[in-house]
């Protein structure tokens, strides 16, 4: 299952909402990562994210049912159903086809958090589904690890923590969570702050040198591609987050970019102008979604006295 499609199909649902000439240079640009698609596949999947997206969930389950049966191992049609049960509060149901999603993909991030919500909805712990899924895969323990952070759960995410021996993500998630129980703000950002942040030998920095000339290049094919590297690399590091996002917004994808920077604003601490780009991002992104309602809240979350 190619992860491409996963990021290019929401487009063509929102593409309504915009101008004659946008909509046809997206629907172009998505016509090459959907070739390997049949038209009914294609129109019963787009119709059943426009009815999720109006609430119409019933429509949206018998849509997504046909697709299973098109594209029986397509793992983006059972996470889509896995959130489609969810929003209907049939959760006996979410959970098998979120499971069915994760067994596919075991290192995907945001099918373990579907996961991990609806269990979260049933009050149910992990260990209720620990023999169904492949828990022992370190990938997955980091990402579960991640998703209770995000959640802040910070007591199952320490849990899990000490379950990673020898990972550099486990080590780098205690003292985040550490630092997100503290009272003193001061404190806080003296622990967090990048001890050598213009460090040439810096991995991190180096990277974020490598994506401000992509950026200041416009080259956004490029900067999909080593944004997302950034992210499955350094899950922490909510600036990761924010150029994904960009690099989404601008390869006609608002709707993943939405998903991804709003789970990076869990990961800010206490930066404001970072707060501030991601708020300016988000608004970009429902501008494209032609939501204006929301578009308009994130620009005026904007603190424009920095």
């Amino acid at each position: 299952m190619k992860k491409t499609f996963f990021l290019w199909v929401f487009l063509v649902v929102f593409s309504s909402t915009h101008s004659i000439a946008i909509a046809q240079e997206e629907q172009e640009s998505a016509e090459v990562y959907l070739e390997e698609y049949t038209d009914e596949f294609q129109e019963n999947f787009f119709e059943a994210l426009k009815q999720k997206g109006i609430q119409n969930y019933d429509r949206a389950i018998d849509l997504l049912l046909k697709c299973k049966e098109l594209e029986p191992n397509n793992s983006v049609v059972d996470y889509e159903l896995g959130k489609a049960y969810l929003l209907d509060k049939k959760y006996v149901q979410a959970q098998e086809y979120a499971i069915e999603a994760l067994l596919s993909e075991p290192t995907d991030f945001w099918y373990l958090d579907n996961l991990l919500t609806i269990l979260e909805k049933q009050g149910s712990p992990i260990e209720s589904v620990q023999q169904q899924i492949p828990y022992d895969n370190q990938k997955l323990k980091e990402n579960m690890a991640l998703s209770y952070f995000k959640k802040k759960k910070f007591e199952e995410a320490l849990n899990v923590t000490k379950e990673l021996k020898g990972s550099k993500l486990a080590d780098d998630l205690i003292l985040k969570i550490n630092d997100s129980l503290q009272q003193d703000k001061e404190e806080v950002v003296a622990k967090t702050e990048p001890k050598d942040e213009t460090n040439s030998n810096d991995p991190v920095s180096q990277l974020k040198s490598e994506i401000e000339t992509l950026i200041a290049n416009r080259d956004y094919i490029k900067l999909l591609e080593a944004s997302k590297d950034a992210v499955d690399n350094y899950p922490l590091q909510p600036y990761f987050y924010l150029v994904y996002g960009k690099a989404l917004n601008n390869t006609s994808n608002a709707n993943k970019a939405i998903e991804v920077m709003e789970s990076g604003l869990d990961y800010i601490l206490d930066d404001a102008k970072l707060t501030n780009a991601f708020y300016e991002e988000l608004s970009k992104a429902y501008s494209k979604l032609g939501n204006t309602q929301k578009a308009n809240e994130y620009l005026n979350k904007i603190n424009s006295g920095l």
